[in-house]
């Protein structure tokens, strides 16, 4: 009798990416021992059914699987949590496994800073360990919700775009639940007997996540039928595809609209399509040094309005302290 329809559905995800992550580690002909793929585990159902399929599948093939939780510091008792959940992933059969602690700071509000927190600390484990890939579990749900965060925000087809299946520098980060619903990860937990912990921010109406989680998406399906989780996903992977082939549209024209020197020309910027022309002064921006998660669709409309709508205005301020201004008929932008 083979296993619980929900169990097989995670492995097969998860054998999928770690067939992916063996050819690329093959065709690297500086690497010769096993991969090592680590899980980031929370020890949530989501992440706890990832490192038990992960543990299960490299059982089977050359890869070396490990462990990684991080211990927010935000609530009471999450270092003991910690310490419980790398114990878990330890009695899976997970080796190296490793609790990180880290500070959370302020910047960009909660959520936001303990996302950045945790992805510091997950790429400074996979640099200690030598990791080739990090397994994230987040689920069509989570892709769902990142979808109606980013309309909200107003943020353009690259927000609307969700989570991508790889992300990361030199694809680090393998999302292998992306096509798969939370019930289905609750179900395989639940055949697997596999102990797991909620997290009271995930119901926490602070957050707005939670809300959305919550109330939110509930109230849409309510109004418009079952599937609304299914159409979000969808959107999201049409928007990163078309969002993909407008940003090498952009990477192509940037060229093309600077001078022998080097610096943007208005007159040549004017003249792309307005999709194309914000991406290339986004990419210009972000080279100079603005932090690109701090920079908003608000922020590029400002400068694009130096090309589209000239005045005689002044600089425009940006994060990380860069500045763009029209001179001489040239887009400057630089440090200020």
């Amino acid at each position: 009798m083979g296993p619980h329809p929900a169990v097989a559905a995670i492995r097969l995800a998860v054998r999928r990416v770690l067939h992916d992550v063996l050819t690329d580690h093959t065709t690297d002909p500086t690497t010769t021992d096993e991969p090592l793929v680590l899980v980031a585990c929370s020890g949530g159902a989501d992440s706890m059914a990832l490192a038990s399929a992960l543990a299960f599948e490299t059982r089977k093939l050359p890869v070396r699987a490990g462990g990684i939780t991080v211990d927010h510091g935000l609530q009471d008792g999450s270092d003991t949590r910690a310490t419980e959940v790398a114990g878990r992933m330890t009695a899976l059969g997970l080796t190296p496994v490793e609790a990180v602690t880290v500070t959370v700071g302020r910047e960009g509000g909660p959520e936001a800073a303990a996302r950045d927190a945790r992805y510091a600390a997950l790429d400074a484990a996979a640099e200690r360990h030598g990791a080739a890939a990090i397994l994230l579990g987040h689920t069509r749900d989570d892709q769902a919700e990142t979808v109606l965060l980013g309309l909200a925000r107003g943020s353009g087809i690259r927000s609307l775009s969700g989570m991508a299946a790889v992300s990361g520098a030199a694809g680090r980060y393998r999302r292998p639940f992306l096509q798969l619903d939370r019930q289905t990860i609750r179900k395989a937990c639940i055949a697997q007997e596999l102990a797991v912990w909620d997290d009271p921010h995930n119901s926490d109406p602070a957050y707005t996540r939670s809300r959305l989680r919550h109330e939110g998406l509930p109230a849409l399906e309510k109004a418009l039928g079952k599937g609304v989780v299914e159409a979000l996903a969808r959107t999201a992977q049409l928007s990163r595809d078309d969002a993909d082939a407008l940003d090498t549209w952009a990477a192509d024209a940037e060229t093309a609209v600077r001078d022998e020197a080097g610096a943007l020309e208005c007159a040549k910027l004017f003249g792309l399509p307005p999709a194309v022309r914000r991406r290339v002064l986004r990419r210009a921006v972000i080279a100079e040094g603005a932090p690109a998660g701090s920079l908003f669709a608000r922020h590029i409309e400002e400068v694009d309005r130096l090309i589209t709508g000239w005045r005689g205005q002044g600089a425009i301020n940006l994060p990380g302290r860069v500045e763009a201004r029209r001179q001489g008929g040239r887009l400057v932008i630089r440090q200020g």
